[in-house]
């Protein structure tokens, strides 16, 4: 090779090696469809996203964050700490309690779910690797959605198709907010279909419950997440785990949560390419 060519293979080869991840954020993106916006003043105000993505990578992994607040507040931030890793990231806002009831805010969460399938690949993403999260009441609602079929399959969805769900401190039961609006007190448990573990399968998608220390979360929030977790492993579901953070409560535990679910959705989206590879 001649030193011309070879000073223009270094150049090339240096400015791949350092192309870094360019990102743009597009927020307030309404996810119900024209016709239902304008029937209904609070879903259009108030069923918005964010959406942040990587602009010069293709085939990339998408997290859906819902934002927690006991399904009464909140509000959809993109969490700084998935931002500028390679993957996309979209904050959903719901419409919350006392102005809806149960299960509004479980349809909402489908509904955005439903856009990110939709226009994914329009973006360069993979419709394979959408993972579902949240912290709290954000974390029940990613385990609704993903467990009980019925919401997504309204938009012909089969919620098979999520790559994983992997909550923060969700909650296992029915949610405290939903029992308050049937009249339960806010300390009787309660299993119904409001409760992710009224829809424990063995063909759910890939599953990791992240918890705070058991001594320190609230309630019973973690004991909540390892029956889950067990009746998961009784029914023979295939990749389950729990990850409990020592010394964290149920809100300083999202922080180190972070760091574990970017490990996880690369872990799986590594193990699900490979799969579809060898097909």
């Amino acid at each position: 090779m001649s030193r011309k060519y070879l000073s223009l293979f270094l150049v090339l080869v240096f400015a791949f090696c350092f192309t870094q991840t360019t990102y743009k954020t597009e927020s307030n993106i309404p996810y119900y469809p024209e016709n239902i916006n304008k029937k209904e003043a609070y879903i259009n105000s108030q069923c918005r996203l964010n959406f942040y993505y990587p602009t010069n990578v293709k085939n990339f992994s998408t997290v859906i964050w819902f934002h927690g607040g006991g399904l009464t507040g909140g509000n959809n931030e993109l969490p700084k700490e998935l931002l500028d890793e390679n993957i996309a990231v979209v904050s959903v806002e719901y419409r919350l309690a006392p102005k809806v009831k149960a299960p509004a805010y479980i349809e909402d969460a489908a509904a955005a779910t439903a856009w990110v399938f939709d226009n994914i690949e329009k973006y360069g993403g993979n419709k394979n690797l959408i993972f579902q999260s949240g912290h709290s009441a954000g974390g029940y609602l990613a385990m609704m959605i993903t467990l009980d079929k019925k919401y997504l399959a309204k938009y012909k969805i089969d919620a098979n198709q999520i790559a994983g769900l992997i909550p923060f401190s969700g909650q296992a039961i029915t949610h405290f907010q939903i029992r308050k609006e049937k009249g339960i007190a806010e300390l009787q448990p309660t299993i119904d279909e409001y409760a992710p573990l009224f829809h424990v399968r063995k063909d759910a998608p890939p599953i990791v419950l992240i918890t705070g220390d058991r001594t320190l979360e609230l309630f019973g929030r973690y004991e909540e997440n390892a029956y889950l977790a067990r009746m998961l492993e009784l029914v023979k579901h295939p990749s389950v785990k729990l990850l409990e953070e020592d010394g964290f409560d149920h809100v300083s535990m999202a922080k180190p949560g972070f760091p574990l679910l970017l490990k996880e959705i690369r872990d799986l989206s590594k193990e699900i390419n490979t799969k579809k590879n060898l097909q």
